[in-house]
């Protein structure tokens, strides 16, 4: 008893704490605490498409080519090079009003911007799927439409967002007829 009188407040409040993260430790170890490494399922190879809006590009090369690598960096980490798989550009559009009432508009080349172009870019990496369905986990980050991502090469440095992610393929680590199910009958990773 004289020990107890003799500790203070804040001595109890640390023994206090330190007791809880024991316990929360023998939980977690025991397997009755779900962490975030026991909620990935399995890995599948995704698409993922990056739309850039308005690049500007005066040269008339082509900055992005498919097979070649681009460095991602995703919410401003860096992550790692990943190979293109596809591109595609267009120029920038203007919509034009017309005297046709069956077609009231006509969308034409913008003029007054000449070397701007929109570019959906496709990049193939490895992910993590989750057991709740909910994403795709490239680099850490759960990867879902409308996050934004900055493609960097040799001579450019863009930024774009996410606006599809298509599972690929299925690695064979999954033991999960529920998983296998979803990802043959639904590509779109959201």
């Amino acid at each position: 008893m004289n020990l107890l009188k003799r500790l203070r407040t804040f001595d109890l409040i640390i023994i206090l704490l330190l007791v809880i993260t024991i316990f929360v430790g023998m939980i977690t170890f025991l397997g009755k605490r779900a962490t975030s490494s026991n909620q990935i399922e399995t890995t599948a190879n995704v698409e993922i498409e990056v739309f850039l809006r308005s690049v500007t590009i005066s040269s008339s090369n082509n900055i992005f080519e498919e097979g070649d690598e681009t460095f991602i960096t995703i919410r401003n980490v860096p992550y790692t090079k990943l190979k293109i798989k596809d591109v595609k550009y267009d120029r920038k559009k203007a919509i034009v009003p017309t005297f046709n009432v069956k077609q009231p508009f006509s969308v034409v080349d913008d003029v007054t911007s000449p070397y701007q172009y929109d570019f959906l870019i496709t990049v193939v990496d490895k992910a993590k799927i989750t057991k709740d369905k909910d994403g795709a986990v490239v680099g850490g980050n759960k990867i879902k439409i409308g996050l934004p991502i900055t493609l960097e090469g040799a001579d450019y440095k863009l930024n774009g967002i996410v606006s599809n992610i298509t599972v690929v393929a299925q690695s064979d680590e999954t033991n999960s007829e529920e998983i296998d199910k979803q990802v043959n009958q639904n590509q779109d990773v959201q």
